[in-house]
């Protein structure tokens, strides 16, 4: 039977013979596939990498870290965490790494300055791609299973990792900035402020329009002039229902509800502490009673209220959602750097507020900031409406 077999192969079909073509093909395949992962291999080596100049200096911080000396004299090697051991995940991460060969051919990175301006562009994308990938990096030397819980330094790191790996949670969920210096991670949303305020200075509103502030405006009873005064302030994203325009002065409607006793504030609603409006004590008659009613929880009484007011056309935009993402992205740089970032919706408003305060001595956050932060994560909260967790 072999026999026959070869002897058909040797037939003159082609001028070599189908066996000779079929063993000549094979051996060129074996050379190609064997000469295709001697490449990827070599372009996955730590030499390879240093070849491009901006990894020189980012190779240098990462040598002043545990994963490149310590007690154990264990060693990660760039592709250790950048490139996964096998499979069609290695094969993309080596198609994506073009684009960084990319930049330095370019001379998007090819400076310590350019690297620094795109650094936490760079740094978000390798740690989005990790939390899709379940840090497969990590775990090719970690794994939640080899960890002795008890014997770790730190009680509360390892609660926390043990919460985590109860949770499904993921490595670079938390551990972030340990192999790298840990980008500015205040560039981001700064740029998107200043986009907003430029946005602002082209604002045009005309009656009937809806307007939010980007930051905290002085509200006056009358068209503010010289020597008018201000009567209180309206919080960072409030609605305001443009009534007329008169040169860079705006008459808007607030809406808000008023908690017997503490008048002198306007929330976004009953019974929760979200704050829209703060008067000063002249203003609080200004404010039309609307619908009364007791709240049957805590026996408060509440009132719904409209008021109408005078703002300068100043740090507004007419685009809710554009304050919503510049404050998620306070909240994901200045609360999901250190741990699990937790979702909106696992709290109810109210509860935000000590969730927040207990965190805001750590969070690089101005006051203004930070209002604006506890309004964004209290208006996506369980019991305003907000995207349940997944």
């Amino acid at each position: 039977m072999i026999r026959k077999i070869w002897g058909v192969m040797r037939r003159p079909s082609t001028r070599w013979g189908l066996g000779t073509l079929v063993l000549g093909g094979a051996f060129v395949g074996a050379l190609g596939w064997n000469g295709f992962h001697y490449a990827v291999e070599q372009t996955t080596t730590t030499k390879f990498c240093l070849s491009c100049h901006s990894m020189q200096g980012n190779y240098e911080e990462y040598k002043t870290t545990v994963h490149y000396v310590n007690p154990m004299g264990v060693r990660a090697e760039c592709a250790d965490c950048h490139v996964p051991k096998s499979g069609w995940r290695l094969y993309r991460a080596k198609v994506l790494a073009a684009k960084d060969l990319w930049g330095e051919i370019t001379g998007k990175v090819d400076t310590p300055e350019k690297f620094e301006a795109h650094r936490l562009e760079m740094a978000e994308t390798v740690w989005a791609d990790m939390k899709a990938n379940d840090s497969v990096g990590c775990r090719s030397c970690h794994s939640f299973e080899a960890m002795d819980f008890a014997h770790q330094t730190k009680p509360d790191a390892a609660k926390q990792m043990q919460q985590a790996m109860k949770d499904g949670g993921t490595c670079i969920d938390c551990h972030k900035g340990i192999a790298h210096k840990l980008p500015d991670m205040s560039s981001g949303y700064k740029k998107l402020f200043e986009d907003l305020q430029a946005e602002a200075g082209q604002l045009r509103p005309k009656a009937g329009d809806t307007v939010y502030p980007l930051q905290t405006v002085e509200l006056y009873l009358d068209e503010p002039k010289d020597g008018v005064k201000a009567a209180g302030k309206v919080i960072a994203a409030t609605p305001m229902v443009v009534e007329a325009v008169s040169g860079k002065a705006l008459q808007v409607k607030l809406e808000g509800w008023q908690q017997e006793g503490a008048e002198r504030m306007l929330y976004a609603a009953q019974g929760r502490r979200i704050f829209n409006v703060a008067l000063a004590p002249t203003a609080v008659a200004a404010v039309v009673p609307g619908a009364r009613m007791t709240d049957p929880d805590t026996e408060q009484v509440w009132t719904d209220g409209t008021l109408t007011v005078w703002v300068k056309n100043a740090d507004l935009t007419d685009s809710l959602d554009k304050v919503w993402s510049y404050a998620g992205s306070m909240f994901s740089a200045a609360c999901g750097t250190c741990h699990v970032l937790p979702h909106t919706s696992h709290f109810l408003a109210n509860q935000w507020i000590g969730t927040l305060n207990a965190m805001k001595p750590k969070a690089p956050l101005n006051e203004e900031q930070f209002r604006l932060v506890q309004k964004y994560v209290q208006m996506h909260a369980k019991d305003m409406g907000g995207e349940v967790e997944e």
